[in-house]
């Protein structure tokens, strides 16, 4: 079978099975919100309200119903691409939501993974570059240090410090009260303001993203920086790049038209991967720093047990994941010949 006829079969494989791994995010999301204690109800209406106005509200959300029957009816829902109401925001659709705050976790998203590939890459084929001296020492340090940083202490040492003591950079939030912000169709900020040609906006834009986009980034580039510096030492040993210096070929050459290519095949699947997770998973940089994103409404969604809410949202992030790894499955396959169906 020829090469093109295989990674066809491969991609159509990997998009039927994308239905299956959607439906048992959907599953595990909606039993593991039915486990965990609390009660929609006291959240919406206080422990304090009457319990006839708490039964009341639970017939009207449907949560009397039997948890089979509540699986069901969310199943159609969804295959319908109705991911319900928001039980806090009455009358706001989950659609709506997320509409509103998947921008700024977008625009916060991009740059820093940009901040984490420039500086961890960077690090990386510098440690690589000059193994068993103190600048492959430092580069371990580095990945180990930040791969195990916890963010939420990080990102509060880094308000303290530029934003409390220093006074740099503000806070938090996503730009500053009161004043106007970029109106646009995409809703992220920096595009809106150049697209309207408004430099004042954009640069505000960038001056609040900055804290925490390198919080961020700077975590997430020890990642990056482990696995530039394992790939790139194995590369550097290899077979082709000790004839390459038997020709005389300069070793600046020799890295970054031989080496460094091949070294950096894993970093695009962890960059995919990783900026998918980013999309889903930047909760605590967002909670930290007042980000209004969608990972700080899911936070407030689950305090508030808003149980259409978390579920759409997770089946957002679920479907964003899903399909980011069918994509750089594909693309590992195009610039790699060796990888194989």
């Amino acid at each position: 079978m020829s090469r093109s006829k295989s990674l066809q079969y491969y991609i159509l494989a990997r998009l039927l099975l994308a239905p299956l791994m959607i439906w048992t995010i959907i599953t595990i999301v909606f039993l593991l919100l039915r486990a965990t204690p609390g009660d929609p109800a006291d959240a919406i209406l206080g422990t304090r309200a009457p319990e006839s106005a708490k039964e009341s509200l639970r017939e009207e959300l449907g949560l009397n119903a039997p948890l089979w029957l509540q699986y069901t009816r969310y199943l159609g829902q969804v295959l319908h691409f109705d991911l319900g109401s928001s039980l806090t925001s009455r009358g706001l659709n989950v659609w709506e939501v997320i509409q509103e705050h998947f921008p700024a976790t977008v625009e916060l998203s991009f740059f820093a993974i940009l901040v984490a590939i420039i500086v961890g890459v960077s690090i990386g084929i510098i440690s690589a570059s000059r193994p068993n001296t103190v600048f492959d020492i430092g580069g371990r340090l580095f990945g180990i240090i930040t791969y195990s940083l916890p963010l939420f202490w990080v990102g509060m040492i880094m308000q303290l410090i530029f934003a409390v003591q220093l006074k740099w950079f503000p806070l938090g939030t996503r730009f500053p009260v009161g004043i106007a912000t970029p109106k646009g169709i995409t809703g992220l900020y920096t595009l809106d303001s150049l697209f309207s040609f408004n430099l004042g906006q954009f640069f505000t834009s960038i001056y609040y993203l900055i804290l925490p986009c390198v919080t961020l980034g700077l975590l997430l580039s020890g990642i990056f920086e482990r696995i530039v510096r394992v790939n790139l030492k194995q590369t550097l040993k290899s077979d082709y790049v000790e004839a390459a210096r038997a020709r005389g070929i300069q070793e600046r050459k020799i890295l970054v038209s031989h080496a460094l290519k091949n070294a950096l095949i894993p970093v695009i699947t962890v960059m995919g991967l990783t900026f998918a997770a980013l999309l889903g998973g930047a909760v605590l940089t967002e909670v930290t720093f007042s980000w209004p994103g969608l990972g700080n409404r899911l936070y407030e969604a689950i305090s508030l047990r808003d149980y259409p809410t978390v579920q759409g949202i997770m089946v957002f992030f679920g479907v964003i994941v899903v399909f980011a790894s069918i994509i750089i499955d594909i693309i590992n396959a195009l610039i790699d010949p060796r990888i194989k169906y």
